[in-house]
């Protein structure tokens, strides 16, 4: 048996590959930083041909780092930032213009004037997704719309679309696959989440010619091979970041619910074979079954979460670092009395406030630097509590223990603060870098590296069980100020004089 499996872990803020082993373990990682590029308030934009050097970069030093030849991997797995839509040349493979990033809210006249239509309730019936610029299909519409000569050139099949997994592969596989997998194909607001297929009425409202959309496959089936390392690899894998950690997670029953504090903070309930329809705000979505076939689930998505973090580090330049805001938050005893809201660029579950903007409140001349990341890192928590609560009362279901991953679940301070707001333990796997290693998992499958889930689930282990320690009388008290700051966002939204 070869002795890797590579998994592509290509996110908003970094491009990362890391080699898991038979067991699951970090064998090698590599990660880079690409550029963000903000050329308008609101707007938020990727360069494609950054994101492919860098994915690239990062994939041959994880192999170089541990001296790894491309016949020891036996196949390649692709977990991608969802939504961010990328338009090429079918025959050069140049971009027509950025990638647009899925928190750009450019189109959010676009969603309004849909919504005016009355057919933003065909989008939710079909797509499972609640109409917001957050998706991909306005992004491509406004592409075509904006950017001289790219209709005509769609129409004439010259120009393709995708999300990045699929501009991934198409570069892996020097332009002879154009595909993606159901859980990306989900994510464009394009898809019939129940015919599993692109839907032609949807896409004549958008203006979107066909021909260029990708033919949608299995999350894990071999799609092509690979020869930019040197001798072919079969790329065998793909699943969006959320659907990828979930499966990375092992919950593919009924139930099972995951937490990922990414960039956005993303929970996700696995919801078996039948779609469980929201009427507070959470998505229907497609998910990945066992076998690694498609199955369903309910989504809330928090657009902000470690981008919070960045913010502090890069823009205010509180922290040196991401990880020194743990030791922020341990300085002081609370937040002063402060709250953030970190709507930068909106907010999704439960509110779907596309207009609303991050607020500061209850400052008072006692409040430093460190009461200010302590309630920003409190942020994240509170965005949480709010889906889980609403994810409960969609789906009748009682939270038994939260299964968390991604970088900021590494700090202990937040998981704490999380396991006493849910009254409920919170439980970090032994390797929280579930996204990545369910694309692993996905590509793996499908060449045998791994037998089946039973032996999947074998490599799962907890690191860390946090319990709750704060009294119902705190937690009621931090709640309600949590609650205040959230209606002073958005008031701000509803009252733009």
């Amino acid at each position: 048996m070869k002795k890797y499996i590579m998994a592509m872990d290509q996110g908003t803020t970094s491009c990362r590959a890391i080699l898991f082993d038979h067991q699951g373990n970090i064998c090698s990682m590599a990660q880079k930083e690409f550029p963000q590029y903000y050329p308008h308030p609101g707007w938020v934009e990727h360069d494609p041909m950054e994101i492919w050097s860098s994915q690239l970069s990062v994939s041959t030093e994880a192999m170089s780092k541990i001296r790894v030849e491309p016949e020891d991997i036996a196949a390649i797995g692709i977990t991608d930032q969802r939504e961010t839509t990328v338009i090429w040349d079918r025959e050069t493979g140049a971009p027509v213009y950025p990638a647009i990033v899925w928190q750009c809210r450019r189109t959010a006249d676009m969603i309004k004037e849909l919504k005016e239509t009355g057919f933003d309730k065909v989008l939710w019936e079909r797509t499972g997704l609640v109409p917001d610029a957050y998706f991909s299909a306005t992004k491509i519409r406004w592409i075509l719309d904006h950017v001289k000569g790219t209709r005509e050139r769609a129409e004439r099949g010259e120009l393709l679309f995708g999300t990045v997994d699929t501009w991934l592969i198409w570069n892996l596989t020097k332009g002879q696959v154009h595909v993606t997998d159901p859980t990306n194909a989900s994510r464009t607001m394009l898809f019939d989440i129940h015919k599993r297929q692109w839907d032609d009425e949807i896409l004549d409202f958008f203006k979107i010619p066909r021909q260029m959309l990708p033919q949608v496959a299995s999350s894990s089936e071999i799609y092509g091979y690979t020869d930019v390392f040197g001798p072919p690899i079969p790329v065998s894998g793909a699943a969006g970041d959320q659907q990828a950690a979930l499966f990375g997670q092992c919950c593919v029953q009924p139930g099972d619910v995951k937490n990922t504090y990414g960039t956005g903070c993303f929970l996700l309930m696995h919801t078996g074979d039948q779609p469980v329809r929201s009427r507070d705000g959470l998505l229907t979505t497609i998910c990945v079954d066992e076998k690694g076939g498609p199955a369903y689930a309910l989504e809330g998505s928090v657009f902000v979460a470690g981008a919070a973090i960045q913010w502090l580090r890069d823009e205010l330049g509180l922290i040196a670092k991401a990880s020194d805001s743990e030791a922020s938050c341990r300085a002081v005893e609370d937040t002063g009395g402060a709250y953030l809201v970190p709507a930068f660029t909106g907010m999704g579950a439960p509110y779907w406030n596309q207009d609303a903007r991050g607020v500061l409140v209850g400052l008072t001349r006692g409040v430093n630097k460190d009461h200010l990341v302590r309630a920003t890192v409190e942020s994240l928590a509170y965005q949480v509590y709010d889906l889980i609560r609403t994810m409960e009362k969609e789906a009748q279901i009682r939270l038994r223990g939260l299964k968390v991953d991604g970088g900021a679940s590494a700090n202990d301070f937040l998981m704490q603060f999380q396991a006493d707001l849910l009254d409920t333990d919170v439980i970090r796997p032994r390797c929280i870098e579930t996204t990545a290693l369910g694309a692993a998992y996905l590509a793996g499958l499908a060449v045998g590296y791994w037998k089946d889930i039973e032996e999947i689930r074998g490599n799962w282990a907890v690191e860390r069980r946090f319990g709750s320690q704060m009294g119902e009388p705190e937690r009621s008290r931090l709640l309600q100020g949590w609650e205040r700051a959230v209606r002073t966002a958005v008031h701000w939204a509803a009252d733009p004089a």
